[in-house]
């Protein structure tokens, strides 16, 4: 095995990736995952960032439990199935806590794990990070190196499965050094996701102004938290019913409250507006809504064009669409859109309208406030299943 130059290992070491598979949901590790969570929600420090304390209450041996019993993988108990050996995680840089949650699929799923993290220095992974260690978590060694470092070569190489987070140039970047002939690359590409609101449900008549505001703080977490950069974060909002201007000028105002109360607004950020306004401008017919301030920036087009998921910006900048019903933005719906937030709507309605047009894209349909709420299910696709492998005993 070559040596690896210019690594920074924060967490475990070489030595720690040798461990043999696990069966998916080993006491051990629920064990593991649980004294992390209660150490995160002990820690005042991890108070201060909502994302950590998410992911600790993630990691709760109650929470734990009930996905054990939910999992496919667990309900066979005829089937043997054990971790695929070592995964290879290369996690993104616009949202600090993806890192730890890959690597608890992969703990989940029996494996021993290698985490690459962004250069990027973000205090909540350094939160993660130092309890992994006071705790001496297994399985588990967390890294930090820089592009022209030769790791992501050597742990390709010895890696049964390589999860990559990241937009499709990085994809295909990592994908320039070689896995073994039986190991797979689990890819989160680049995606693209949208909210739909049924007006009607959303009127003076129906919503109080505590429950507005819950609504908006709920839409704000889903988008501005992370500037929009998430893959689930919503960048067109399609509206339907009978009381759509009512229902913008209630939304929206309640929405600006909001980032006005908690967003940082960088100056870089109006440019970066403007140019994607002058930008999507000249491709369609648009118009601009006219907002109190930067902070928010809506712009209104009357057709949906395919190209839509081409047309976005971060820091609160979004295409509005009003539809008679959600049927008519199928066309618009290819395998790039991962997530459908939604208000208003039933469950019924939402199985009708993917069944009905047989979509071949949004892997994810969550009510407002859930787009970032992890799963082991994710972009259509059981972790727990595909990192791990079944032994047929006949």
């Amino acid at each position: 095995m070559k040596e690896i130059n210019n690594i920074e290992w924060l967490h475990g070491s070489m030595e720690s990736l040798d461990e043999r598979p696990l069966v998916p949901f080993a006491e051990e590790v629920i064990d593991a995952l649980d004294a992390l969570s209660k150490a995160l929600m002990h820690d005042p420090q991890s108070r201060l960032y909502p994302d950590v304390v998410t992911f600790a209450f993630f990691c709760r041996r109650g929470n734990l439990m009930k996905l054990r019993e939910q999992s496919v993988v667990s309900i066979q108990p005829s089937v043997i199935r054990l971790g695929r050996g070592i995964i290879f995680h290369i996690a993104p840089s616009n949202v600090p806590v993806n890192f730890a949650y890959s690597v608890v699929a992969g703990l989940l799923a029996g494996n021993t794990n290698v985490v690459r993290v962004s250069q990027k220095q973000f205090l909540q992974v350094d939160i993660i990070v130092r309890h992994m260690c006071e705790i001496g978590m297994k399985r588990l060694a967390v890294v930090r190196y820089p592009h022209e470092s030769n790791a992501n070569e050597v742990f390709s190489a010895m890696c049964d499965v390589r999860v990559i987070w990241g937009g499709d140039a990085t994809i295909a970047t990592i994908r320039q050094n070689a896995i073994p002939p039986r190991a797979f690359d689990i890819c989160f590409a680049d995606r693209y996701s949208i909210a739909a609101i049924n007006s009607d449900e959303l009127t003076t008549d129906k919503l109080n102004p505590e429950n507005l505001n819950q609504l908006a703080e709920r839409f704000y977490n889903d988008t501005y938290l992370f500037d929009q950069n998430a893959c689930s974060a919503p960048h067109l909002v399609v509206w339907t019913g009978s009381h759509v201007e009512e229902a913008k000028q209630l939304f929206w105002d309640a929405v600006q409250q909001v980032a006005e109360q908690k967003y940082q607004f960088q100056e870089v950020m109006a440019v970066d507006k403007l140019t994607a306004l002058y930008k999507q401008s000249c491709a369609m017919p648009t118009s601009e809504e006219h907002t109190k301030n930067n902070l928010l920036r809506r712009v209104e087009i009357a057709e949906l064009p395919t190209d839509i998921d081409s047309f976005r910006c971060a820091g609160g900048y979004f295409t509005e669409y009003t539809a008679s019903s959600l049927n008519e933005i199928a066309p618009i719906v290819n395998n790039k859109y991962q997530t459908l937030a939604y208000f208003g709507f039933e469950k019924q309605e939402l199985e009708d309208f993917v069944l009905s047009n047989r979509l071949i894209g949004i892997d994810r349909i969550v009510p407002f406030g859930e787009t970032t709420a992890f799963s082991l299910t994710w972009d259509g696709m059981n972790l727990i299943e595909r990192m791990s492998r079944v032994i047929d005993i006949l």
